[in-house]
């Protein structure tokens, strides 16, 4: 079967797939409060998470967004959840950076944050269609497997025997492939839907008594002698006792010290159109979450009905059409699994991600503001888990509530938020894949 030259189904839409079953809410705008005990601003799984564990426990918060409510890469993401497998995704030197004392620490609490978010999920009547389904990680390289063994070996010193090695003669029973040299299966690993993942969190917020305001932008902040903070928003004043930053990839001007600690990432993503079950099982037998090795990654997964394949990655390093970034998915998921050549893609779409200049995910306070950010690509575990460390540390906990919360988070001198750099790491990625020996087929007339 030779590949369409065309891609886009009828019907195409630049959109995304899971907005169509649950778009987020056009907001009511609701009255602003004139006080309210913590300000929160951002309205995606880290502020939600925030303001539902702080109304669990009699506090109530005010959740501000430019946009609606989830609108945001809450529910643009893949929907792949994990523990301590997320950890080390970016690099696998963190033992000498960190020291593995440190690291363990860190690789428990985040497999902790993955039960945690299983309890969450069950205690909330949250509707995400979540799933344990494990994950697969695909080396691109001979090379890679040295890293996903290291990987391996961190997740099971801090959880037991969780992840594996599969070596190269057996990929073809996790996906229908040759490209890869091998792999690593982590079982503590997971799938929801983002879009009816965030707007239940919403919705299992505001029964705790928040108050969500989108379409309601912070244009900026002061904080007073008593140490609360004045909130100038889009459509009035608020003041409250204390504020929390939660804006990851979208974080503007109004929070320059933390928008000089992020580098906002478009992410892209496609659907296909309705393949069927059977075919869909053909190119992932075991229904898992995927990912690879190569540092322009593809992520990918069946979707929740198992009738389409979901296929995201670094379609470009500028800020590209989902139109055209929607082709280009289209043609590394055939070149990965020939057997979907011409297949057809219904949705293409983007969202921005936010990575911290060390490759980890951040939370604490600064001033005397609390943020969680830098989720680095892997942000729905992290993020329901930092909401609650966010709401414990205002509740009255200490730094001691999260290990995470030790690590400085730094920057770069004279970085502003603007990453005019990343065009040239683009460039420089590709090539490392390239000398690692990743070449994509040409097309097919």
């Amino acid at each position: 079967m030779t590949q369409a030259s065309d891609p886009f189904a009828p019907g195409f839409v630049e959109r995304p797939y899971w907005w169509d079953a649950a778009p987020p809410a056009i907001d009511t705008a609701p009255p602003l409060p004139e006080t309210i005990e913590v300000a929160i601003v951002g309205g995606g799984i880290a502020g939600l998470s925030t303001a539902l564990e702080l109304g669990r426990n009699g506090v109530k918060s005010l959740v501000l967004d430019r946009e609606m409510i989830g609108w945001g890469a809450s529910s643009r993401n893949g929907g792949a959840l994990a523990g301590a497998g997320s950890l080390g995704k970016s690099r696998s030197d963190l033992a000498e950076i960190l020291g593995q004392k440190f690291l363990n620490e860190l690789a428990e609490e985040s497999e902790g944050a993955f039960e945690s978010f299983e309890a969450l999920v069950a205690r909330e009547g949250l509707d995400c269609d979540f799933v344990r389904c494990g994950r697969f990680t695909g080396a691109h390289a001979p090379k890679a497997m040295d890293a996903l063994k290291r990987r391996a070996d961190m997740i099971n010193a801090a959880a037991g025997e969780q992840a594996f090695l599969i070596p190269r003669d057996g990929v073809g029973e996790e996906i229908a492939t040759d490209r890869f040299y091998g792999g690593m299966v982590l079982n503590r690993a997971g799938s929801l839907h983002p879009g009816k993942y965030v707007r239940s969190l919403g919705q299992a917020a505001e029964r705790n008594g928040a108050v969500l305001a989108g379409g309601t932008e912070m244009l900026g902040y002061r904080r007073e002698a008593d140490g609360s903070f004045v909130l100038d928003t889009s459509r009035g004043v608020v003041k409250a006792k204390q504020l929390m930053i939660a804006t990851n990839g979208y974080t503007g001007k109004a929070t320059p010290w933390h928008r000089r600690r992020l580098v906002p990432v478009a992410s892209y993503m496609i659907a296909t159109e309705d393949l069927g079950e059977e075919r869909v099982r053909r190119a992932l037998p075991k229904l898992r979450v995927y990912g690879d090795t190569k540092k322009v990654l593809y992520y990918f997964r069946p979707s929740p009905d198992h009738r389409r394949i979901l296929f995201g990655g670094r379609a470009s390093f500028v800020d590209a059409d989902t139109r055209r970034s929607g082709a280009r998915l289209h043609h590394f998921m055939t070149d990965l699994i020939p057997d979907l050549q011409g297949t057809k893609i219904t949705h293409s779409w983007k969202g921005n991600v936010a990575f911290a200049f060390d490759m980890m995910p951040h939370v604490g306070v600064e001033n005397g503001v609390h943020y969680a950010m830098a989720c680095n690509g892997s942000g729905v575990t992290t993020m329901t888990h930092f909401g609650t460390v966010a709401a414990k540390m205002m509740l009255g906990g200490s730094n001691a509530v999260s290990a995470y919360s030790r690590i400085p988070f730094q920057t770069m001198p004279l970085y502003n938020g603007v990453p005019w750099f990343m065009p040239f790491i683009g460039v420089a990625y590709q090539l490392r894949d390239r000398m690692d020996g990743w070449h994509l087929r040409k097309r097919a007339p």
